[in-house]
């Protein structure tokens, strides 16, 4: 399976969402500051609880131990390495690999569960 180039790294936003489309689907892509060091993380952008294409437009943060977005729509929480909802476990996004190659965002596609560095 090919990675994707999707968009140069300078098109995103720190400790924010952007939607891109992947493979015919709409995919949001995170980059947050953690620690000291960058992170990207890749998840579906569509919120099946509000019926919506818009968790690129969430806010991003934490609960506990886990980096979440919060939907814009009913503020599910949806666990960004997992792409699992808090608050009903059964709901589950895809989650992408996604790097950061010569100032370039390439999203792989099979989806998976873990998160990359933007290192």
């Amino acid at each position: 399976m090919a990675w994707t180039d999707i968009c140069a790294y300078e098109d995103l936003v720190e400790n924010s969402g952007i939607c891109a489309l992947f493979n015919g689907c709409q995919v949001a892509v995170f980059l947050l500051q953690q620690q000291g060091r960058q992170e990207l993380y890749a998840i579906g952008n569509y919120d099946p609880v509000g019926g919506a294409n818009v968790l690129s437009r969430g806010i991003v943060g934490s609960v506990g131990e886990q980096i979440v977005v919060a939907s814009p729509l009913y503020k599910q929480h949806f666990n960004l390495s997992t792409g699992q909802c808090l608050e009903q476990p059964e709901v589950v996004l895809p989650v992408y690999a996604v790097k950061l190659q010569h100032g370039r965002v390439w999203l792989h596609a099979q989806q998976q569960k873990q998160q990359a560095s933007a290192a």
